[in-house]
This record gives C-alpha cells, sequence and structure tokens, in this order.
C-alpha cells in the first residue's frame, strides 16, 4: 500500500498544558516511531478567530514549539514545520474553493457550534467560514494517510475526503485515461494483467472490497512501475481517474479527557490548567488548594472520592497501590485531603520535571529552535510543491 503519512496540527494560541499532553502530543509521540509524521503550527487558523490580535500569534508560535520539543516530539523523526512558512497551501486552498459547494462549508458542525461559542466576535467573514477547506489543503497537499483527530473533527476529515473525491472526479480524467490504464495493464505481465482485470471486475460489479484491496496490494508491489500508471492502475480499479490527491482517514485519539483542578475538563477557557512550563510552587499550591468533596467539612469527616475533583487526578497518575489508599482512607476518615493530594503534586512534577528541562535548553537557544522550523519547512515545502505541481497542470495551470 502507499506509504503511511500522518499529518497533525495545533493552533498557536497560549502555553500549552496537561490537556495538550495526554490529549494530543502522547499521541504524537508514539506516531512519530511508527509512520512518517508532519506537524505543523497552524498559524494561519489562528488568525480566523485572532484576526483583531495578530501580536500574540508569533510569540505563541515559537513557544508552542518549544513546548513541543521539550515534550519529546523529535525532529529526526518527524517534520516540524509553521502553515505559513509554506504558501502552496495558500495556493491549493485557493483552487480547491473553484469547485467547493458553499452548502458544503456551511453545513459542517462546528461552523454554527463555533458562532455561538463565540459570539462575542464576529465571525461572519470567508476565513472562519472556509478555514476547513484551508484545513483540506493543509492535509491533501501531503497526501497524508491518516490524521489524528478528536471525534468533534471527523466531519471536517468527511469534508476532505469529499472534496478530494470530487477534485479527482473532475480532473483526473487525463486525455486518453482509459487507453494508458490498459497500457499499463500489459506492463504486469500475463499473469499478474490478469489477476488484475478479474479483481476489478469483482470490485467494480460486486463491490467486493477484499477483491479491490488485494489488486491495490498487487499494484503498490510492482517496483518497475512509472508513479504515473500507478496512480492510473488504482484509478482505473475503482472506475475513476486518476488518483491526484489522497483521500485521508481520520485517526481517532485515544479518549483522553485530561480532567482539570476544579474537575470538569482541562481547559484554558475554565481557567482550570497547570501548563506545561508552571513553576513547581505554583503547582503545587494549585493542587493543594483544589476543592475535594464537599461532605468533608472537617478532617475527621469521611468522604467519598467519586464526588472529588482530586480523584479524577489520582485516575490519571496513580498507581493501583495509591488509589486503593485513598479510596480506604477518604471514606474512613483516616487520611486527609492534603495527605491525599501529596502523591498527585510529586507524580505531576515528576511528570513536568523532564520536560521543564528539556524546555528550559530550547528557550535558551532560540537559533536552534529556528534551525530545527527551517528545516522542517523546507522538507515541507518541497513535498507541497510535488503535489502543485500536479495539481496545476491537471487544473490546465501548467504552462511556464
Amino acid at each position: 500500500m502507499a506509504v503511511e503519512r500522518v499529518l497533525s496540527g495545533m493552533r498557536p494560541t497560549g502555553n500549552l498544558h496537561l490537556g495538550h499532553y495526554h490529549g494530543v502530543l502522547k499521541n504524537w509521540l508514539k506516531l512519530q516511531h511508527e509512520h512518517e509524521c508532519l506537524f505543523f503550527v497552524a498559524d494561519w487558523h489562528a488568525l480566523t478567530t485572532h484576526y483583531d490580535t495578530p501580536h500574540i500569534i508569533e510569540e505563541n508560535v515559537w513557544e508552542m514549539v518549544i513546548d513541543w520539543l521539550a515534550a519529546g516530539v523529535d525532529p529526526s523523526n518527524s517534520t516540524i514545520f509553521i502553515q505559513s512558512r509554506v504558501p502552496e497551501h495558500a495556493e491549493l486552498h485557493t483552487l480547491l474553493s473553484m469547485i467547493t459547494p458553499l452548502g458544503w462549508l456551511e453545513r459542517i458542525p462546528t461552523y454554527k457550534d463555533q458562532q455561538e461559542k463565540l459570539s462575542n466576535k464576529d465571525l461572519s467573514t470567508y476565513g472562519f467560514l472556509g478555514y476547513p477547506l484551508l484545513q483540506s489543503a493543509d492535509i491533501l497537499i501531503y497526501n497524508a494517510t491518516q490524521v489524528p483527530v478528536g471525534e468533534d473533527q471527523v466531519p471536517h476529515i468527511e469534508f476532505t475526503r469529499e472534496i478530494a473525491r470530487r477534485f479527482n472526479h473532475i480532473y483526473g480524467r487525463e486525455p486518453g485515461f482509459e487507453e494508458k490504464a490498459e497500457a499499463a495493464i500489459k506492463k504486469l505481465g500475463s499473469k499478474k494483467g490478469s489477476l488484475y482485470q478479474e479483481l476489478r471486475t469483482r470490485y467494480q460489479q460486486s463491490g467486493d472490497d477484499d477483491a479491490l484491496e488485494s489488486a491495490q496490494a498487487l499494484v503498490e508491489e510492482q517496483q518497475g512501475l512509472s508513479l504515473g500508471d500507478r496512480e492510473r492502475l488504482l484509478g482505473y480499479l475503482e472506475g475513476g481517474g486518476k488518483m491526484i490527491l489522497v483521500e485521508p482517514e481520520a485517526k481517532l485519539t485515544p479518549a483522553s479527557k485530561m480532567p482539570g483542578l476544579d474537575g470538569q475538563k482541562m481547559s484554558k477557557s475554565y481557567n482550570n490548567t497547570i501548563s506545561l512550563r508552571e513553576a513547581p510552587d505554583s503547582v503545587t499550591k494549585k493542587i493543594k488548594t483544589m476543592p475535594t468533596d464537599p461532605a468533608r467539612i472537617r478532617r475527621t469527616d469521611p468522604g467519598d472520592p467519586a464526588k472529588c475533583p482530586v480523584w479524577q487526578l489520582h485516575e490519571v497518575y496513580s498507581s493501583d497501590a495509591t488509589r486503593q489508599w485513598v479510596q480506604t482512607g477518604c471514606k474512613s476518615a483516616s487520611i486527609g485531603c492534603i495527605e491525599c493530594k501529596q502523591p498527585l503534586i510529586e507524580a505531576v512534577l515528576n511528570e513536568l520535571n523532564p520536560i521543564q528541562e528539556r524546555a528550559a535548553m530550547y528557550a535558551e537557544d532560540p537559533t536552534l529552535v529556528k534551525n530545527i522550523v527551517a528545516d522542517g519547512c523546507e522538507k515541507a515545502r518541497k513535498l507541497a510543491r510535488e503535489t502543485m505541481r500536479e495539481v496545476r497542470e491537471v487544473m490546465g495551470l501548467g504552462y511556464s
């Protein structure tokens, strides 16, 4: 099959916190050892809602990259880049906008949802309406096969798949496509060519997905085929034309609802976060002053961990033995709330300590950070240019 390529990005809207670390970054750290990964700072996306405060974006960009590197995103295993440094994203966004029905954008669930949530801001802009299409351009320009997202973003990936399908349908029919595809089949040799035809017929006549997968694998295994012939054969299987833009799959991130200091989901908008570079004294104070079970007014009052926000953090950070100690001690009032919080303070500080040491190293050497990003932008731009060359050609813009 095609190379598995993962693409993911974050908007630079402020300090990253433990919610980002457990919900997104830990997943990135795993993926970077399994697939080719591209991670980008979505600075243009930040402008869709922060267009009137652009001065905060630049500082947030560099601080966020430092947080990524400190968390363990490895530039030797992944490509880290800034969206606006690869202007081809904007070009593909513009060209895709020529074929995107307005109704497709208006029906995306997050469009109305975000307008309601951010009702204090005028979001009746094209940038806000069109940001899912820019997101599609971000993905399609790298032929990404997997995009790690939370459930709320799945409609965006489905929209991206529809855009790729529409684009390939309109522009994938190069002149003489069938003849070129038949000629490519002959290059497989008589035995493999017959097998390809048989699998193609099974898929097209009876929708046999196993036959489609077998035929795709057969094509991918052929070393001597040109890229053009390979894509023609893959497109011909499904009855379409040449596949120019790859349809990505949504890769659901592990459901990690990191609890905040008040028991709600950790979020800057709830003011209940611990940031990745927060000072140990501040972390200690925040955990010590966390609300607990309201029934425990005095030290001698028994409590119920299920009604206490502190217990939710124990579920993330503590061992089975510590959790058992909390359950027994809280319900019997043999431990106080400050005692209960102490193992958590130690666990959070232990997690943050290596991250903060690496962050300090990168913060002291901004040139190193800028060089990592410059290298990443160069790699990303090379891939983007390859896609754009083909896109321009099929859209009749390949003249020089």
